[in-house]
């Protein structure tokens, strides 16, 4: 099994952090390594692939916190692993649970607070950044939780790129026009650079990484719905703090 790791998260012991790609299980075509029961993969191999990776992590099915993402602008405080309803970002300060973030081209944004020990997942797709989740979940997190940008670290995790992130007109006029290019009829997006933009006047300048992994190139290693339509799987993201010792 692969898992693709930050190197940011990875300096602080307290946190593990792992986001899955397509391989593993020897699983094979269409849907690979998949972790995702709603794309038409068998549910038992979907669960082993769960199981597997969960405890990759230190965790299993219990302790994971997952939800419905409807690409809105919800948010939610988790307590426990569950699926937690529709929402598109979790927030804890729980040791042991997992916040889940499940993608195939949409950035999936991960957040420590080095100072308050509370992480957070948010799924950030041209309409959640649209409606700006991010800036929700960051001012969630300093107004009701005390936390200060300057000790808040951020991990965007493999998403699409902007030279293959194809959008109409309708789509880009909703987003500053210097993160969009017009190519023929069409315009390419970047949602890595919105989102890394609003943690950037948020506050968070060195804290903040961003993974150079596209999802529609990395064919081989990534889930990617726009490359491969409705037979993608789905990659996952989770963020955990560990109890201290």
């Amino acid at each position: 099994m692969l898992i693709i790791k930050s190197g940011l998260l990875n300096r602080y012991p307290e946190v593990c952090f792992g986001f899955s790609t397509k391989i593993g299980l020897n699983r094979k075509a269409p849907y690979y390594f998949n972790l995702s029961f709603s794309v038409g993969d068998y549910k038992d191999a979907v669960s082993e692939n769960r199981k597997i990776f969960f405890r990759k992590l230190g965790l299993n099915e219990k302790t994971v916190a997952t939800q419905k993402q409807v690409h809105g602008d919800g948010v939610q405080f988790v307590e426990e692993g569950t699926n937690c309803g529709e929402s598109d970002a979790m927030i804890t300060d729980k040791p042991n649970i997992g916040l889940a973030i499940s993608s195939a081209d949409c950035p999936a944004i991960f957040i420590y607070d080095m100072n308050k020990k509370i992480i957070a997942a948010v799924h950030s797709g041209w309409r959640g950044s649209q409606k700006k989740i991010l800036l929700k979940v960051l001012l969630k997190l300093q107004q009701e939780y005390g936390c200060q940008p300057g000790n808040l670290a951020a991990y965007i995790a493999p998403s699409i790129s902007q030279r293959n992130y194809e959008v109409g007109e309708e789509v880009a006029s909703l987003f500053d026009e210097k993160y969009s290019v017009k190519r023929n009829s069409k315009f390419l997006l970047d949602l890595k650079q919105i989102n890394a933009d609003i943690m950037f006047s948020f506050g968070l300048k060195k804290n903040v990484q961003v993974s150079s992994l596209c999802t529609y190139e990395m064919k081989d290693l990534l889930h990617s719905f726009r490359r491969d339509g409705e037979k993608s799987g789905r990659a996952m993201g989770i963020i955990s703090l560990r109890a201290a010792k």
